[in-house]
């Protein structure tokens, strides 16, 4: 099984772009933080991660502004066929905080 839940903000966004066949896609950076408990004892955790959107959600990704929390669900893989470098693949996207007002939108199909 390959899942990931993450929650954290939106750091940084590339601009939106277009794949050959027309899908829209979005590049991001999510920064997490939070505890969790490891052989006992806590421990705190905080690392940036590559993620990208495609279709309905490359286009929320893009109007997100920078320092929006997000919770994301998706996938790894990675980053090209060159690369074995992990990006997160968003299948779905909650808006936490902000004009979003939670609102959750996920990827169709």
């Amino acid at each position: 099984m390959n899942r990931v839940t993450l929650a954290g903000v939106l750091v940084e966004r590339k601009a939106l772009r277009f794949t050959p066949a027309g899908v829209p896609v979005a590049e991001c950076l999510v920064r997490h933080q939070s505890v969790q408990v490891e052989a006992g004892a806590e421990r705190r955790v905080e690392c940036d991660v590559q993620a990208i959107g495609l279709g309905p959600v490359a286009r929320w990704l893009n109007a997100a502004p920078p320092g929006a929390t997000v919770r994301i669900e998706g996938f790894l893989a990675a980053r090209s066929a060159n690369s074995r470098q992990l990006r997160l693949h968003i299948h779905t996207i909650e808006f936490v905080e902000g004009n979003q007002n939670g609102q959750v939108l996920q990827e169709e199909g």
